[in-house]
């Protein structure tokens, strides 16, 4: 009798079809998802017109206005920006709303493929960072990182200032939803080799919990509205002293590209003129006060008209003026 030999190679592929099939549909859903968020824009969603820039070798950029949110721009007046790994991208800061966002991602997908967003990063509370986060959830089940106030101080429901000012169209579809993952210290996570390092400032300086993130093979840094550059920043939720330790702790990271929360500037002059500003403003409101200056009277006496050029200006400095006042007393 002649005996049929069984290849042994034979048999194990066959018990690994179930788990190569498992895979393959698994692989596919994830591909057909993000296919279906990469649509063109519906004749009745407000066009953003978003247009990614690459700004390091495996980083793009949306880079938005440098003015307030107004009904023309649609909130899009802040940056976020996207990483691509081998087979997902990673996000920081979703913008002013869903439509925003799923816009956003269709623009990467042209450039970049359609993969999925697998971490979405938040810098801080501020509206116009992070009302696109239900986009990346609904759409590819993102984990979203992000300070706890958004989930204290925020709720389904809401109505913050972007669904105030926002254009119907651009803030429909808009859900307020709480962020996953929370830190009370540093985050390190990889993601096909890249490693990315989220930093938590530990103390109030744009915000009372502000991060920033950081990729340490390739030197780029995301910094969220710890720094901005172009314009004025806003001191209405921060601290002087807390922004001049933030960017101490940006500036220790060694970075060779960083992208600000506003404005355009991303080379090694990036963090100059937040930089000025604060140190600037703490010393020479201390002098005022040591010199008998009042509050009620410091906005004649420190007009800083080195940023008197800066977007916002008239705006914004002298509000933060009175900020600063307001800490720097207590000192």
């Amino acid at each position: 009798m002649i005996k049929k030999m069984i290849n042994p190679l034979v048999v194990s592929a066959i018990a690994l079809l179930p788990m190569m099939t498992a895979c393959s549909d698994a692989t596919a859903e994830s591909a057909s998802a993000a296919t279906t968020a990469a649509k063109v824009v519906k004749s009745d969603e407000f066009d953003y017109k978003l247009k990614p820039k690459q700004v390091s070798e495996n980083v793009w950029c949306f880079f938005g206005a440098i003015e307030a949110p107004t009904k023309e721009n649609a909130g899009n007046m802040a940056n976020n920006c996207y990483v691509k790994t081998d087979d997902s991208f990673v996000v920081f800061d979703t913008g002013p709303s869903f439509i925003f966002a799923k816009q956003a991602y269709d623009a990467m997908s042209k450039v970049a493929g359609p993969l999925p967003v697998k971490v979405v990063v938040n810098s801080h509370e501020h509206d116009d960072h992070w009302l696109g986060n239900d986009f990346y959830k609904q759409t590819f089940g993102a984990e979203l990182i992000g300070p706890s106030i958004i989930n204290k101080k925020y709720k389904a429901g809401d109505q913050t200032r972007m669904y105030r000012v926002l254009p119907k169209n651009a803030i429909a579809g808009t859900n307020i939803i709480p962020v996953d993952r929370t830190l009370t210290e540093n985050y390190k996570f990889n993601l096909k080799g890249i490693d990315f390092e989220v930093i938590t400032i530990g103390v109030k300086a744009h915000t009372a919990e502000d991060y920033f993130l950081f990729m340490p093979k390739s030197k780029v840094l995301f910094a969220g509205d710890l720094v901005m550059n172009g314009r004025i920043t806003s001191g209405r939720d921060g601290a002087v002293l807390g922004q001049i330790k933030a960017l101490d702790m940006i500036d220790a990271k060694g970075w060779e590209t960083l992208i600000p929360g506003h404005g355009f500037i991303t080379d090694k002059t990036a963090v100059n003129e937040a930089r000025d500003y604060f140190t600037f403003m703490r010393d020479r409101v201390a002098k005022a006060i040591e010199d008998g200056v009042d509050a009620a009277d410091i906005q004649g006496k420190v007009p800083m008209i080195e940023f008197k050029e800066k977007a916002m200006y008239d705006i914004l400095h002298n509000n933060n003026l009175d900020f600063a006042y307001q800490e720097i007393e207590m000192m």
